[in-house]
């Protein structure tokens, strides 16, 4: 029997609309995979083995299957928007056990196009870490299974790069599509403020204070491009042409003092200007500092957002760092130090005074290898604060300033974990983000699997 486990989503789709694969079998091979290598990786929470076969046998009779861009697609979600019928636990066990009466909007827009929710991601609890472990387990790499596959969409990643899914949803708030994607060697692109829906309901406070975006984990730049343009409705992201020659810069610098960037890192992003340079691009080094107020302002946003989320929950129920968190974040709140006026600020100050005249940045995604899978949620949240700026500080500052920003692989590192570089391009510039990934990958091709689970 022919196998449809590591193909890519394009492939997968463009098979079912001809009519060359049923899509049953497509699916039913993916969720064999998850239950066989699940129990290694922690990367499901809730499986949707009969969900998901009654879903693929009502594609199969659609009267547009043959014009689905995501036909019979297996797609993972993120534990952390609504599925219908399916509870949103975010990693906790303080959340509500009810069944959501509907989809997120941007997950309706996935199913709509053709995909198969054949399960929800593990995520970190409240998705507040950069290391995905909870009451649910923790979530391991698979380049490295004593290494975290990051987070916070951290079992989305591990379920693309070990061929469970072709594609997943994430989001991303302080990082939390391209520390995953960097540490588990794909393409995960995190969209600028607007371009896909971001409220939990329609008409609803986006989350986080506007710094979370829909977003997808893919292992081609391709897959990444067609998925987008569904959660954005937008058709013309799914063909990204040959991008014309733009100014890059490439920068090195730590968003604080005290935080270095791993010469692997840094050599890995310097070889991706390089590259561009090669394919025609105009690049040179950026030099700018982030603003020294930058890192502080991030990190009292971060404490606010684990306030605001734990309002109506049962604190007891909550782990022991996430207390940590929410305690901090009401602590500093009748001060007014919430990183309000660092977000306004900084919007303001990106366009001009940092990015200067490049059209794209090219910088490190993550500083230094991820950590080890621990139980990070047991430890004090100050030391995940240390443990999560050691190697993911420069994150933040572009879901602050709201602008589009992706994670491509760029190599491996040698504790054999992949090294990711991050692209951020002014708003609006998700299609340029998307042709330039592509046109990288075209020169130097990247592993779309981790060693052990390429089929």
């Amino acid at each position: 029997m022919e196998t449809w486990i590591g193909r890519s989503a394009e492939q997968i789709a463009a098979a079912v609309r001809a009519g060359e694969v049923e899509p049953r079998l497509v699916v039913q091979q993916h969720l064999d995979r998850i239950e066989r290598l699940n129990p290694q990786l922690n990367a499901f929470r809730r499986i949707r083995r009969e969900e998901a076969l009654a879903e693929v046998d009502a594609l199969a009779v659609r009267s547009d299957l043959a014009e689905l861009p995501l036909a019979g697609v297996p797609l993972a979600v993120k534990d952390n928007v609504p599925v219908s019928g399916e509870q949103s636990r975010i990693g906790s066990a303080a959340t509500s056990t009810s069944a959501m009466d509907a989809d997120h909007q941007a997950i309706a827009r996935l199913r709509a196009a053709g995909a198969i929710v054949v399960g929800l991601t593990n995520v970190p609890e409240l998705c507040l870490l950069g290391m995905t472990d909870s009451v649910y387990g923790i979530t391991r790499n698979p380049w490295d299974r004593g290494r975290t596959a990051g987070g916070s969409s951290g079992g989305s990643a591990a379920a693309v790069a070990a061929a469970l899914v072709p594609i997943a949803h994430g989001n991303d708030g302080l990082g939390s599509i391209r520390i995953p994607a960097s540490a588990c060697g794909l393409v995960g692109i995190k969209p600028g403020t607007g371009v896909v829906p971001a409220e939990k309901e329609e008409g609803g406070e986006p989350p986080w204070f506007g710094l979370v975006e829909n977003g997808v984990l893919a292992t081609t730049a391709r897959d990444a491009a067609i998925a987008m343009a569904v959660m954005a409705n937008a058709d013309d992201l799914a063909e990204p042409q040959e991008p014309r020659s733009v100014r890059v810069g490439v920068s090195t610098k730590p968003l604080q003092l005290g935080v270095p960037i791993d010469r692997s890192v840094i050599a890995a992003t310097v070889g991706i200007g390089d590259l561009l340079a090669e394919q025609g691009h105009t690049v040179s080094r950026h030099t700018a500092n982030y603003p020294a107020w930058l890192g502080a302002g991030i990190a009292l946003t971060w404490f606010a957002c684990a306030r605001e989320d734990a309002r109506e929950l049962e604190r007891s129920q909550l782990d022991k760092s996430t207390r940590g968190f929410v305690n901090i974040g009401r602590a500093l709140e009748p001060t007014h130090l919430t990183g309000a006026r660092t977000r306004t600020r900084w919007r303001a100050e990106a366009a001009g005074k940092f990015f200067g005249d490049i059209d794209v940045l090219v910088l490190p995604t993550l500083t230094a290898p991820p950590p080890f899978a621990r139980r990070y949620g047991e430890r004090s949240a100050l030391r995940n604060v240390t443990t999560n700026t050691k190697f993911a500080s420069l994150l933040g500052p572009w879901n602050v300033a709201g602008w589009p920003a992706m994670n491509i692989p760029a190599g491996v590192h040698d504790v054999g974990t992949p090294i990711g570089v991050q692209l951020v391009a002014r708003p609006g510039g998700e299609h340029l983000l998307l042709a330039l990934a592509a046109q990288l990958e075209s020169a130097h091709p990247w592993p779309r699997h981790a060693p052990e689970y390429r089929p």
